[in-house]
């Protein structure tokens, strides 16, 4: 209320004025039934600046880079020192080949990162219809192992430059991560909302990706869809792969494709 009028918390006590920041609410204009010193509630929390919140996200050379005066925490991993603004993150988004990813991969942090990420997609339920498995380092060829007995077994007489390339599927970008599906039936939740809730994990993977400035292509290929594979690769027999997520430091700026037109795609609803 402006002018300075009284209101009331829950709580019962009448505080002057609005406050910007909670931390010295507690302090000023208090018109309490009992005396402030026979209280227990804990103090209210202190509000951190926009400034402090946009700061620790500096980063030097894949480091975490602490604020002065502030101790090192758990990283907050970021690709560049100053976030993108988010629309244009949004509509610069360009897949790229596997091949074209080379390295540095994402540090251990940036993993995280992105992990987390793509955990933060909608869920209806709370059921996490979906989880992620990390390739990196030589285990993205030791998964290239099952895709050759795979290969081979439908493919007997195949020439061993092909056989190759498929040991060095998962190998093309420095990390891949499998975004897995774990749909199922349920009495409430379709199991299509929960196979949706995969696609919208893999695709918040891909764009975090984007924005700590490497690229990403999302593809599934035959693999995904051999169940001996997937048996290899630790799958249980009801789980499916949304997508594998390759991930690596783009050559440089992606190159646009023509999108369609929007009076192609969307139609507003007239009753």
């Amino acid at each position: 209320m402006a002018g300075g009028g009284i209101g009331t918390s829950p709580g019962g006590r009448g505080i002057a004025g609005p406050s910007k920041n909670c931390a010295i609410a507690g302090s000023r204009g208090v018109n309490s039934h009992k005396p402030m010193a026979k209280t227990k509630r804990p103090l209210p929390p202190k509000l951190v600046p926009a400034d402090l919140m946009i700061g620790v996200f500096a980063r030097n050379r894949g480091k975490f880079k602490p604020l002065d005066g502030l101790s090192a925490g758990k990283p907050c991993a970021t690709r560049t020192s100053t976030m993108p603004d988010a629309l244009k993150l949004l509509t610069t988004r360009r897949s790229f080949k596997a091949v074209e990813l080379a390295g540095p991969a994402p540090s251990a942090a940036e993993i995280d990162t992105l992990l987390t990420v793509a955990s933060r997609v909608p869920d209806h339920g709370k059921l996490t219809p979906w989880r992620f498995i990390v390739f990196e380092g030589e285990a993205r060829r030791s998964a290239g192992a099952a895709i050759v007995a795979a290969f081979r077994a439908k493919y007997p007489d195949a020439k061993p430059e092909h056989v190759e390339a498929e040991r060095e599927r998962l190998a093309r970008a420095p990390l891949v991560v499998a975004v897995v599906s774990r749909a199922g039936p349920h009495v409430k939740i379709p199991e299509w909302e929960q196979v949706l809730s995969a696609g919208a994990a893999a695709m918040s993977l891909v764009l975090a990706a984007h924005a700590l400035g490497y690229g990403a292509s999302w593809i599934t290929e035959w693999y995904a869809y051999d169940r001996g594979v997937l048996d290899a690769l630790g799958l249980a027999p009801h789980e499916r792969i949304a997508g594998f997520i390759h991930i690596g430091t783009p050559p440089g700026p992606p190159e646009d494709r023509p999108r369609p037109p929007l009076n192609e795609i969307a139609t507003r609803f007239v009753p």
